[in-house]
């Protein structure tokens, strides 16, 4: 499957971007198993605040587990362990800013997340993540900017 992997775009842009909303990314040696990684093999792994994640890993999956980190409330966050659904919303708004999160990284942008999380196989009842996005994410979008993280993160 093509899709852009953490070895395409490197860690350090990514480590940075999830700092900046006090987040820790660790990269895990080729090989080895991902901690807290809920499906396995290649997906990223979440543990309290801190999201892990190897080279081949996808770029949406390190994303996707971030995103639901920071919309989760504060008090999860620093017990969370491997799963972190909580509710539609919240899965909704964390897949909307996922999509959102990918312009900030160099490399990546939205359109090519969106490309990656269809061929990954999200599935959307509009048919694809761009037609959910445009059209359909906006009770996911009113969540992810009531909790402020649609303007610049907070230096923590």
């Amino acid at each position: 499957m093509d899709v852009l992997r953490m070895r395409d775009v490197g860690f350090a842009a990514s480590r940075e971007l999830l700092g900046r909303h006090g987040l820790h990314l660790v990269e895990v040696a080729d090989g080895e198993a991902i901690p807290g990684s809920y499906w396995g093999e290649d997906e990223a792994g979440l543990i309290g605040l801190t999201v892990y994640a190897r080279s081949d890993t996808p770029v949406h999956s390190l994303l996707h587990e971030a995103s639901h980190l920071l919309v989760m409330p504060a008090e999860r966050r620093a017990a969370v362990h491997t799963d972190a659904t909580d509710s539609i919303e919240e899965e909704d708004a964390t897949c909307y800013l996922q999509i959102v999160l990918a312009d900030r990284l160099p490399g990546v942008g939205r359109e090519r997340l969106m490309q990656d999380m269809d061929a990954w196989g999200y599935t959307f009842r509009l048919g694809s993540t761009r037609a959910w996005f445009e059209e359909d994410a906006r009770e996911a979008m009113a969540y992810v900017d009531l909790l402020g993280l649609l303007g610049e993160p907070d230096q923590t």
